[in-house]
């Protein structure tokens, strides 16, 4: 068996035959292969070869990778013929979830292997149990590999606004005043294609103006089609590594595009949040979160959702404690999406008009919301909220004036 390893991953792989003999990972200092024939457990009709795995239908192959350092991982794999594959994480969780961490890889070669990559895919220190799925005939995978990409990048401070007193007072804003890219003294970028746990096609990229850019007073970004050799390319801006903030009034002013298949979104992340199964425990927060789908495209009137995602409560269970409102050319006019976030609860206005309260504090599970939140601004594109992509549009552009965080004095 064939095996290499980064230093920042060690993985365990073991074919067992028989449930009686196992075949020992062999260890060098270079990067880190698994060659798919050393699963560990497996479903459907899969069948060992000397070099990979073949199956026929639905099926997949389970194998352990133990995780040394949290960090944003290249994911390749080595595949041939038609259909799909994709890769599990944390398979036989103990929530029942499923967590695609790759998106899915489309084959159609079948007379060699091609290797195919999805960048980002976030992976926590640890054991991860995952799982190798095929969706098609004659599918043949040669062998997986895992490349750290970006190290999970810490938040060095965190802004803990007072929640008493009569008036509000600026502490921390962006007015995206200048020329070029955005601040880095107060973001950093997502940067990937792995889906984002929501299917999405769009290539977030990093220090790219075409993609995330300051111009007359605004943040300009842009959602770029058939761009970098990707389907769409994008830019996800994120306060992590930078600050965090607890409590108090945060407030987005922006114009959102209206064609069917932009998914733009002004939101927090819990600090918490390492991978997938960080998520919902450490807590989300919507406070702009519009789809092109719910905009009309003339007169630019539409909707905008607000939310709170905790473990008792998320969209995924369909028990998402959620409200909408209507907002009216949303796609020409700045209007303001704002939370007022307190130790008892968190409300949600548009341009000052309070719609949405959500006051659930009995336990963590409930209220995960008394630890440090990051402020994260994107634009996807489809997904499972966005939806199909109007395949007549190149490219669509989410507009903020400026980003905001107050407290009471």
């Amino acid at each position: 068996m064939k095996i290499r390893i980064l230093t920042s991953i060690a993985l365990m792989a073991f074919f067992v035959m028989n449930c009686e003999t196992s075949k020992e990972v062999v260890q060098s200092s270079a990067d880190m292969i698994v060659e798919a024939e050393d699963f560990v457990t497996s479903s459907g009709e899969v069948q060992k070869l000397e070099n990979g795995v073949s199956s026929m239908g639905n099926s997949w192959i389970g194998f352990d990778v133990a995780v040394k350092e949290v960090a944003r991982y290249k994911v390749e794999i080595a595949m041939m013929g038609e259909g799909q594959i994709w890769l599990e994480d944390y398979a036989e969780n103990a929530d029942g979830r499923t967590y695609n961490i790759t998106g899915n890889f489309k084959g159609s070669d079948l007379e060699q292997f091609v290797t195919v990559a999805k960048e980002g895919s976030p992976l926590n220190v640890g054991t991860h149990k995952m799982r190798l799925h095929f969706e098609g005939d004659n599918l043949q995978v040669d062998k997986i590999e895992f490349t750290k990409m970006i190290d999970h990048q810490m938040t060095p401070q965190t802004l803990t606004q007072s929640t008493t007193g009569d008036n509000w007072e600026l502490v921390w804003s962006d007015e995206f005043e200048g020329e070029g890219l955005p601040d880095t003294t107060k973001w950093i970028y997502d940067v990937g294609n792995w889906g984002w746990g929501n299917n999405e096609p769009q290539y977030y990229t990093a220090s790219r103006t075409e993609n995330a850019r300051l111009e007359n007073g605004n943040l300009i970004i842009e959602a770029r089609k058939n761009d970098m050799g990707q389907e769409w390319t994008s830019a996800r801006l994120t306060t992590r590594g930078k600050t965090s903030f607890l409590y108090g009034k945060i407030e987005f002013r922006g114009k959102v595009p209206a064609k069917d298949g932009t998914w733009a979104a002004g939101w927090l992340l819990g600090d918490a949040y390492r991978d997938e199964l960080s998520w919902p425990y450490c807590g989300e927060i919507d406070v702009l979160e519009c789809v092109g789908s719910e905009i009309d495209d003339e007169t630019g009137d539409g909707i905008n959702h607000a939310s709170c995602h905790t473990r008792t409560y998320y969209f995924k269970e369909n028990t998402s404690i959620t409200a909408v409102t209507n907002v009216e050319d949303m796609t020409n006019t700045f209007h303001t999406y704002t939370i007022e976030w307190k130790p008892d609860g968190i409300k949600a206005f548009l341009d000052g008009k309070e719609y949405y309260t959500y006051d659930k504090t009995k336990d963590s599970l409930e209220w995960p919301f008394d630890k440090p939140q990051n402020i994260i601004l994107n634009l996807a594109m489809g997904g499972g909220m966005g939806g199909a992509i109007d395949p007549s549009i190149d490219g669509q552009q989410f507009i903020l004036d400026y980003v905001r965080v107050y407290e009471l004095k």
